[in-house]
């Protein structure tokens, strides 16, 4: 299995889908380093088409290519999920220019924490 680092692009079965059939979404890893090595898992955040309505939070990722991505999409940080990482394959990476406000409002929603 494949080491995988925040800022990845990956595929896997989306787990909150409201289809009888998975099917292979992106999503970005958010967290993986250690919560992987120990418990074989990812924290992800999702990844949708543009042609869905925004949310606050939303980031458009510029770089489709590197992304490995088909078709204009955005990360949508309020919607994470944690996998197995052994369901993900690597697709491509974020932006360096993407990765800021995403950051960014991570921080501030953990904030809430304290």
């Amino acid at each position: 299995m494949p080491a995988f680092e925040p800022w990845d692009v990956v595929g896997v079965p989306f787990p909150y889908t409201d289809r009888p059939v998975r099917q292979r979404r992106p999503a970005l890893v958010l967290a993986a380093g250690a919560l992987q090595k120990t418990h074989g898992l990812l924290w992800l955040a999702m990844i949708t088409s543009t042609a869905h309505p925004g949310w606050p939070g939303d980031v458009k990722i510029s770089d489709l290519d590197g992304a490995g991505l088909p078709a204009p999409s955005i990360v949508r940080p309020a919607k994470i999920a944690t996998i197995d990482a052994e369901d993900a394959s690597w697709l491509g990476r974020l932006p360096m220019g993407d990765r800021e406000p995403l950051r960014l409002y991570i921080r501030e929603r953990l904030d809430e924490l304290v």
